[in-house]
């Protein structure tokens, strides 16, 4: 398409030129100045025109496009807002003590490592009650115990091995503590206990062979040393005696009724003494209950230790659980108190720099009131509010340059760490929190304003047009002589303005209009790449030494629209062309 557009070379308020026979044709003055009707494009063309009076005829005449040169620039595509600087981690210290302060050692702007002591407060009344804590949980540890063992009471054992001489109970029968329950006697091995000479027993031993002598038969049988007293006895005659007892394997004719006469290792007894059983034992139980089982049968034969019958207690059950409470709830305020002895020793939770300091040495803590505060000043941090349909162009780890006006003509290097899904919405728009971060911060301060512009794209050394040059359908006005003119979609022609007699005068009240120079251009479509908003990248259908036409911003808003399309024009610039250019304007 090939557009002829003129170039005014009066003005409003001069006086008409005097007519003058030229090639080109003059325009003809409508006599009714309602509306000038400029046919553009012809063949499926769109037509400019202009609603308006005299007066707006005279504005539009004015009005004139720009042009610019096809030239190379980096292009840089971002997103830029405003925020606060936050310091990378901040901790208000506070506690739940009052108390007296006893140690501050630190100043507003000293710089404090995780776990270092800032404030020590008095706690002589948390010692002692602490003390009296942990009296209270021995005390419930021994009950506890108590408890524990009047249940393990509750099973009924052997004392002695031997075998079960009676058994008392059955099932289901109701004892109280000491009630006897069966008896064992070990009748297999019986004991002869006599004196021997004090100097003589001295050398006897565990263990040593012995011969007993029965009194009434006169019958020999083999013994051991099982026991040797460890004291004297002093007899009729003083005689110094030392007793010594000697066990033997009952045949099964020994009784309690007899009586014998030992020797060892050749040493014969003061005297005689009476046999006894090796063990007897009355059983009894310690604690009342109901017997829920029997685990032997009379005659049975029992080791030490064993197992005789089970008795239960609800009672007994009930207060072992009751002391077990008891002991947890001592313990529990042991515990807490130990924590709360603790407390009064306050350390740094973050390595950081001291900014605030409220409370020194000698003073009173109140309770929840912060003590002092602590910023982590290793990085600083700030946070944009993306608009939605920006948000899914921004990434983690995107760059970011943060400027500040505190800190004149430096600018910052940030990074994109974290993009939220929890949007916030304001009529009928929602932004999202995009957090930035910003490791170099010499001269940055936490509270201060800063700008930041997050990079999205960039393209370096690009053929490049202002924003405003670009129509729609990606086509671009250039001028006829430039290289890329020979790309032109090609249209249908035009007919001619119609043509006023060149002696016709201007209608009443108006002016002759100025001598105008002719400028060709053609529409060509193009590629695009990135873009700043100013700028646009492209990417194929220009060429360096072209020269773009377009009308700028301002001057698009005369009394011309515009209706259908340029031919060729790569789908016309129906409603208008991005930034107010387009042909809209001669």
């Amino acid at each position: 398409m090939k557009l002829t557009l003129g170039r005014k070379q009066g003005g409003e308020g001069t006086a008409p030129a005097a007519p003058q026979k030229k090639r080109r044709r003059r325009r003809g003055w409508v006599k009714k100045a309602a509306a000038l009707v400029l046919v553009c494009a012809a063949a499926g063309g769109g037509v400019w025109y202009f609603l308006g009076s005299r007066d707006n005829a005279a504005a539009a005449a004015g009005s004139s496009y720009t042009t610019a040169a096809v030239e190379r620039r980096t292009i840089t595509a971002s997103i830029t807002g405003s925020g606060t600087l936050e310091a990378a981690d901040s901790y208000s210290v506070t506690t739940l003590l009052e108390g007296s302060i006893l140690s501050a050692n630190f100043e507003e702007g000293d710089q404090v490592e995780a776990g270092a002591v800032l404030y020590t407060i008095d706690s002589s009344d948390a010692a002692s009650s602490l003390e009296q804590s942990q009296i209270s949980v021995n005390q419930a540890q021994r009950n506890y115990d108590s408890a524990v063992e009047n249940l393990e009471d509750l099973t009924v054992t052997a004392g002695i091995a031997g075998r079960v001489l009676t058994l008392d109970v059955e099932v289901g029968d109701e004892v109280s503590a000491g009630t006897q329950v069966a008896t064992l006697r070990n009748s297999d091995v019986m004991e002869l206990t006599v004196s021997f000479p004090a100097d003589d027993a001295q050398g006897f031993y565990v263990g040593q062979a012995a011969d007993v002598t029965l009194d009434s038969t006169f019958e020999t049988l083999s013994g051991a040393v099982s026991e040797i007293a460890a004291n004297t006895t002093v007899l009729a005659g003083n005689r110094i005696v030392r007793e010594v007892t000697v066990q033997v394997s009952n045949p099964g004719g020994l009784s309690t009724d007899q009586t014998a006469s030992a020797t060892v290792n050749g040493v014969g007894s003061s005297s005689s003494g009476a046999f006894a059983y090796a063990g007897e034992e009355a059983v009894t139980t310690q604690v009342s209950g109901t017997v829920s089982a029997l685990s032997v049968s009379l005659g049975d034969w029992v080791e030490k230790g064993q197992t005789l019958l089970v008795l239960t207690s609800e009672t007994l059950e009930n207060q072992v659980q009751s002391a077990s409470e008891s002991l947890r709830n001592a313990q529990i305020s042991y515990e807490n108190q130990t924590g709360q002895l603790d407390d009064y020793t306050i350390t740094a939770p973050i390595t950081g720099t001291i900014v605030d300091k409220y409370y020194n040495a000698g003073e009173i803590s109140e309770s929840n009131q912060v003590l002092c505060t602590i910023y982590d000043l290793s990085y600083l941090t700030m946070t944009l509010s993306v608009d939605e349909l920006d948000i899914s162009d921004i990434a983690v780890g995107q760059s970011v340059a943060v400027t500040a006006d505190a800190v004149e003509g430096v600018t910052y290097e940030g990074v994109v760490t974290k993009v939220s899904v929890a949007g916030t919405s304001s009529g009928s728009a929602t932004t999202y929190p995009v957090t930035i971060r910003i490791d170099e911060t010499d001269g940055l301060l936490p509270g201060m304003s800063v700008d930041a512009a997050i990079t999205l794209s960039s393209a370096e050394n690009v053929l490049a047009i202002p924003t405003a040059a670009l129509n729609r359908g990606d086509t671009v006005l250039v001028t006829a002589d430039s290289p890329s003119a020979a790309n032109a979609a090609q249209t249908g022609g035009g007919g001619p303005e119609e043509a006023l007699p060149e002696d016709a005068a201007p209608p009443e009240g108006t002016q002759a209009p100025a001598e105008e120079e002719t400028q060709e251009y053609v529409s060509v479509a193009v590629t695009t790449g990135v873009t700043d908003g100013d700028y646009i990248e492209i990417t194929s259908g220009l060429q360096e030494g072209d020269v773009v036409a377009y009308l700028p911003t301002s001057g698009s808003s005369g009394g011309f629209a515009m209706m259908g399309g340029i031919p060729g024009g790569g789908g016309g610039m129906g409603g208008g062309m991005p930034g107010g250019g387009g042909p809209g304007g001669f």
